[in-house]
């Protein structure tokens, strides 16, 4: 049977339209309503069926569609924005970047990395092999970006070429300048949140030029939002706009007519609200935010240009690690936009830099500052005038803090300032300038070997993505606990006062450590306790309500990344018969305090009863499966009557989906406890619910064909349950929800797939 599904049309309109654009040229007057026709049907919507105008039904079968879409978005954890860019129409005059990011105007930030478009002169892209094809996606993006109050689709437009666009053939001019030119916005906010889906729709983002090429191109950004309309004379760009659901590899496959691998990924810059185990990132996102630069010799502010690169200890750069945007190639150095005469540039410019790990603790950025004249003339004999560096690693061994960095701007002779040996070992932000105590004593300038530090200022801000390089000591501690074995036993203690955030972005190699730990230590018991209690913070922590979203996390780590063999390592060292031991001690411990009457215990109790059933499936590998069922039979009967009953049946459901109920001995063993439970809480009328939806899971199993021999427990549920059943049905009256209620676990169905059973019992 083929399952009808609407085409786009018919979701925007309803089935079976045939209108054109109801509120543009051509569209259908108002009609007012006409009284009933045949079968009730009102004349208007009569004449609105035929006209291909929505009615009433199709009005409401839409709205339901757009809610049904609404929260299948809002329940998938990783959602992606797929943008196809279909024409730019602008009179530029010379080449350009397009640059395309996700940005949040109440914060006022931008939120992804950019996707980059070189476009040419001629008013085509440079690649012309990707006249057709430019398409990305921003992925990454999550629940908290829904409850983003606003999301922009925004697109700089930077002019590359010439400082000034007026024609001047009398001199050479220098050319290849970064220069601003203007921008693009579109409010995409219902799109991000799945109320608007209409991947066929063009949408024209009207282009707003800058006021002067010295206007900074975040000011124009925030002026247009701000703005109800822009003059935009017909310049803009045209886009197809869609919301995807699942992460980069699930869009790869569900959705191939639209993402391959030919698509540019623009990720979030952060991390995703789930990191899985596999996902191995190591950028560091570099932000140019302002600077303030003094006109020294010059009659007007400078035209800086400030160029970015990473070099290592030794003075070497490192090649084509500089991601300008996603779309585009690796550079080795990134030059910012200029902006013309300005004293005091805000570029808010990102890049992303990807390093090798092992490079990392070597490796420094560099900023170079130089000023560019219009006349290539004098533009060849500008120097560089002035450095700033940070480097990528700490003293203890952590990466560079996210945040603002306010970097001391060194000046020296251009040649050492190309040495890195000149100023690596000074300190590089006036934080730690001050830590080193060389504050300034009254003078403007002051000297530190060969260089000194101007009265100039720059900012940069940085965020570090990496699931390798913490930016916690404690963390580090463990992940590089064999560096110094002697700290260990604080490093496991410290542990627990990490920020639950920053364990699960580094979940697997915690979990590597913690095992590594317990495996070369195993023929001493100094760290099971530390490593234990450890463990059982972090699967505290994926049971809290916050991290709860990794729990798929988790259990892909152990599926796929736990290694076997060392649970069987400590398996065999402890040997087979102890290890059986230590076992049933555990769950006689677990079964004697559920017989506890202290309040204390209760939350305890509530987990035993809510996580105990969800090992079943793995103990019973290395495990008797009648000794299991007689543990959790104690285990069940231990809990006192008239306490966590709710838990308690709940806890009964769990195991009757795991695969020891499916086994007859073990029914043989659990359902007469089952069915006693259920008989002392339906007699009084308690948790009516969980004991219908409790006796509706046992019936389903018995009603399987691969479960082995049923006959006898059908008739213990017979004996123990028919009267029982049947009172409590006739007790609650038939408008009582659980008896109407049209479900596959309503006390009706119960009662009459036990007397089924009933009839079939007795014939035989």
């Amino acid at each position: 049977m083929t399952r009808w599904v609407p085409t786009k049309r018919e979701e925007k309109y309803g089935v079976g339209s045939g209108a054109r654009d109801l509120g543009g040229p051509g569209a259908l007057p108002a009609t007012r309503w006409a009284r009933p026709g045949p079968c009730g049907t009102p004349g208007a919507e009569r004449r609105a069926e035929r006209s291909g105008v929505p009615g009433l039904g199709e009005r409401s079968q839409k709205q339901n569609i757009d809610i049904n879409r609404q929260a299948k978005f809002a329940a998938t954890p990783s959602l992606a924005l797929f943008v196809n860019l279909k024409n730019v129409v602008c009179k530029i005059g010379e080449d350009a970047e397009v640059l395309m990011s996700l940005y949040d105007p109440v914060e006022s930030k931008f939120i992804s990395e950019n996707y980059l478009v070189r476009w040419s002169s001629s008013g085509l892209p440079k690649d012309i092999d990707r006249l057709h094809n430019l398409r990305a996606v921003f992925t990454d993006l999550g629940s908290k970006d829904l409850k983003r109050d606003k999301i922009s689709f925004v697109c700089q437009i930077v002019r590359v070429g010439r400082m000034e666009l007026r024609d001047n053939n009398t001199r050479k001019l220098t050319s290849g300048l970064r220069r601003p030119f203007g921008v693009a916005v579109m409010d995409v906010t219902d799109i991000i949140n799945g109320k608007v889906d209409d991947e066929d729709k063009q949408h024209f983002i009207p282009f707003q030029p800058v006021a002067g090429e010295n206007d900074f191109l975040q000011t124009v950004i925030n002026k247009v939002i701000a703005a109800k309309e822009v003059n935009h004379k017909g310049q803009g760009l045209w886009v197809t706009l869609k919301l995807l659901p699942g992460d980069i590899h699930q869009i790869r496959k569900e959705f191939p007519h639209l993402v391959d691998r030919t698509t540019a990924v623009a990720r979030k810059t952060g991390f995703p609200e789930i990191i899985m185990p596999g996902d191995v990132r190591n950028d560091i996102y570099v932000t140019l935010v302002q600077g303030d630069f003094d006109k020294g010799s010059k009659t007007t502010a400078k035209n800086v240009e400030v160029t970015v690169s990473v070099y290592d200890e030794d003075g070497k750069r490192l090649e084509h690690v500089i991601f300008p945007g996603a779309g585009d190639e690796a550079i080795s150095e990134y030059k910012s936009v200029i902006y013309y005469q300005v004293k005091q540039p805000r570029w808010f410019e990102t890049v992303k830099v990807a390093i090798p790990i092992e490079d990392v603790n070597r490796s420094h950025l560099r900023f170079t500052f130089r000023h560019r004249s219009s006349q290539d003339s004098k533009d060849k004999s500008e120097k560089i005038f002035a450095l700033a560096f940070v480097k990528l690693m700490r003293y203890d061994g952590t990466t560079l803090r996210d945040g603002e960095h306010d970097l001391i701007v060194y000046k020296a002779e251009a040649k050492k300032l190309e040495d890195a040996a000149t100023y690596l070992s000074l300190p590089s932000t006036k934080a730690e300038l001050e830590e080193k105590a060389h504050s300034a004593t009254g003078r403007s300038m002051q000297s530190l070997g060969s260089c000194t530090i101007s009265k100039d200022s720059f900012q940069i801000s940085t965020l570090v993505c990496s699931t390798k390089l913490t930016q916690n000591v404690d963390l580090l501690g463990l992940l590089k606990w064999r560096s110094n074995t002697n700290l260990l036993q604080q490093n496991l203690r410290q542990l627990m006062k990490v920020d639950g955030g920053e364990v699960v972005k580094f979940l697997q190699d915690t979990l590597d450590a913690l095992f590594n730990i317990m495996m070369e230590n195993s023929e001493s018991e100094t760290f099971d306790t530390l490593v234990f209690d450890a463990l059982v913070f972090i699967i505290g922590l994926i049971a809290d309500r916050k991290f709860q979203h990794f729990n798929p996390v988790l259990e892909t780590y152990i599926k796929k990344h736990f290694s076997a063999t060392l649970a069987y390592t400590l398996y065999e060292d402890k040997g087979e018969a102890d290890f059986m031991e230590s076992l049933l001690q555990l769950f006689r411990s677990i079964s004697d305090m559920m017989s506890s009457v202290s309040d204390q215990t209760v939350r305890v109790k509530g987990a035993a009863l809510k996580y105990l059933p969800t090992i079943v499936n793995d103990v019973k590998l290395v495990f008797d499966p009648k000794e299991l069922s007689k543990m959790f039979t104690d285990f069940i009967l231990n809990v006192p009557m008239g306490l966590l009953t709710i838990q308690k049946l709940y806890c009964l459901i769990e195991i009757i989906h795991s695969d020891l109920f499916t086994h007859h001995d073990c029914r043989e063993i659990l359902l007469p406890m089952m069915t006693d439970q259920l008989k002392y809480h339906l007699e009084r009328q308690e948790d009516l619910e969980a004991c219908c939806h409790l006796l509706s899971n046992i019936l389903e199993v018995l009603y399987r064909k691969d479960v082995g021999p049923t006959q006898r427990h059908v008739q213990i549920i017979m004996e123990k349950l028919l009267r029982t059943v049947n009172r409590t049905v006739i007790s609650m009256g038939r408008d009582s929800e659980l008896i109407a209620r049209k479900s596959t676990w309503s006390f009706s169905s119960c009662l009459l797939t036990v007397s089924y059973f009933h009839c079939i019992v007795t014939s035989h």
